[in-house]
């Protein structure tokens, strides 16, 4: 059975940092390209990055220069480096492959950027 377990949302004032991970489980991690998504409320969930099983990486517009992804594949881990948040990236961040598979969504991990 697939797992994917994200964790380190939170809190945080514009301008701060969090970084978020994501175990896997289940899934030879190594083989994935592994990417991270979130959904706003009330909005549909979108990619934010992605890291390929060699660690080459892609980010969205709005994210590039601040947030960086990789992972550890020894640890079948994902991270997420997120530095001069801003209130716009308010939202529930999940972990999957790309392209995603439905039935490997986890519960996510809130982060919250406010003042």
């Amino acid at each position: 059975q697939v797992q994917l377990v994200e964790s380190g949302g939170g809190l945080v004032q514009p301008g701060g940092s969090l970084r978020l991970s994501c175990v896997a489980s289940g899934i030879m991690f190594s083989r994935y390209v592994m990417s991270w998504y979130r959904q706003a409320a009330g909005k549909q969930r979108d990619l934010v990055a992605t890291v390929s099983s060699g660690g080459g990486t892609y980010y969205v517009d709005s994210v590039k220069g601040r947030f960086t992804i990789s992972r550890d594949n020894a640890k079948n881990t994902v991270y997420l480096q997120m530095d001069s948040l801003k209130p716009e990236d308010t939202a529930v961040y999940y972990c999957n492959t790309r392209p995603n598979r439905p039935g490997y969504w986890g519960q996510g991990t809130q982060v919250t950027v406010s003042s």
